[in-house]
């Protein structure tokens, strides 16, 4: 008979959630415990071990491999193939070569009245911030 083992600790339920959606995507069962305990009351997640991905015992050799797999994927993933070719500009991310970015226009205001505007820049594709 299959019993359930703590697989991996997380501190917030959006990171629980994602790698049970990776491994559910994978056909692997898991199960996230503890979670609305520690939504209603995060100091009681030291007390708890935090929040629990349990997997079955079968499955957790598995369920590493996984996971392991998709972090790998995912750092190795930039590759400029969504740069558009010939942009009207040839601004581009310094970390990636992207021109898939934009500008944070959060400004300081004071009293609703907006002061200085940022000169940061976001690279939609790999999340890069820079100021030019």
């Amino acid at each position: 008979m299959s019993e359930l083992v703590k697989f991996k600790f997380y501190e917030t339920a959006l990171q629980a959630n994602r790698d049970k959606q990776i491994l559910a995507e994978n056909g692997i069962n898991s199960f996230i415990a503890n979670e609305q305990l520690i939504q209603s009351d995060w100091l009681l997640s030291q007390a708890v071990g935090g929040i629990q991905l349990q997997v079955f015992d079968e499955d957790l050799e598995k369920a590493k491999k996984v996971l392991e797999d998709y972090k790998e994927n995912e750092e190795f993933s930039l590759e400029v193939e969504h740069t558009i070719e010939n942009p009207e500009f040839d601004f581009v991310c310094p970390k990636c070569g992207s021109n898939h970015i934009y500008r944070d226009d959060s400004a300081t205001s004071f009293f609703g009245v907006s002061i200085l505007k940022s000169h940061k820049f976001i690279c939609y594709y790999c999340g890069n911030e820079f100021v030019c």
